[in-house]
């Protein structure tokens, strides 16, 4: 009898493709459910299966793997928040919401994963097929970081962790020890540009980006790629610090490259959590 497929419950961007060619590599097969206007077609040449769904179709989804023998699954890239909040739920995706006291993210997939488990199927992490892009302490690439620089990722590390333990956003920008942007739901992204602009036309903002305490890796996994490098470089934030052995860093060798072309440091943060 041949090994069950995995399961991959497949958001939009860059990392379900990257899980599914690592789990290609270990001649594991695949299922994905995908989503309309969220998950990228490429996908489709490198998996074994693909059901396209739209979000909050849970029954289906559920019903889905379960027809094909998956007994695991992983959940990775991003629903967009719009999209998770405005979805027409089915009536088992219903049921669910309708029991929850909270509705963000964190709360509807934790329930996700109890109506999977309830059909047999484990809702796992992807670090396993994904470490060998989890930078470990001491990584760092891109200009060299002054003592000063190093002082700032300290103090946004702090930051960023109390602002995390708040489910508040998981990534700050500072400078000379203020607080210029918090993540909030707009995204990193908006977080960087507003932090960058406050910042001034010198620059010298310092983007420190976590994960929670405690923090939930089979429904998220932190990670930052060349896009996120653009938007640091547009916004004058000259260096990006991110946790050691909880980040996942996207396209390594171009992300390298650009660190340098930029000159945007990419540092690691040391974690004792």
């Amino acid at each position: 009898m041949s090994e069950a497929p995995i399961g991959l419950i497949a958001g939009s961007k860059s990392l379900p493709l990257l899980f599914a060619r690592e789990a290609r590599k270990r001649g594991q097969r695949l299922v994905v459910i995908a989503f309309e206007g969220e998950t990228d077609p490429v996908l489709t040449s490198v998996v074994d299966e693909v059901v396209w769904l739209r979000v909050g179709q849970l029954g289906k989804m559920i019903q889905s793997l379960v027809q094909r023998g998956v007994q695991q699954c992983v959940m990775l890239g991003q629903i967009a928040p719009k999209n998770l909040f405005d979805l027409r739920p089915d009536l088992r995706a219903m049921s669910i919401l309708f029991k929850l006291k909270e509705k963000n993210a964190h709360t509807i997939f934790g329930a996700i994963a109890d109506e999977l488990a309830r059909d047999g199927i484990t809702l796992i992490p992807a670090v396993p097929w994904l470490q060998p892009w989890m930078p470990t302490e001491g990584y760092r690439c891109g200009p060299t970081l002054s003592r000063e620089l190093e002082e700032e990722v300290e103090y946004g590390l702090r930051i960023a962790r109390e602002t995390s333990r708040l489910e508040i956003g998981q990534c700050v920008v500072v400078k000379r020890g203020t607080v210029l942007a918090v993540e909030a739901f707009e995204g990193t992204d908006e977080c960087l540009e507003r932090g960058g602009r406050l910042a001034g036309k010198n620059g010298g903002a310092v983007a420190v980006k976590v994960a929670k305490p405690g923090h939930d890796f089979r429904f998220d996994i932190p990670c930052v790629g060349p896009m996120t490098l653009e938007v640091c470089a547009r916004s004058g934030v000259e260096v990006l610090a991110v946790e050691s052995d909880r980040t996942l860093l996207l396209d390594l060798e171009r992300l390298e490259s650009d660190a340098r072309r930029l000159k945007v440091s990419v540092v690691t943060a040391g974690h004792s959590r």
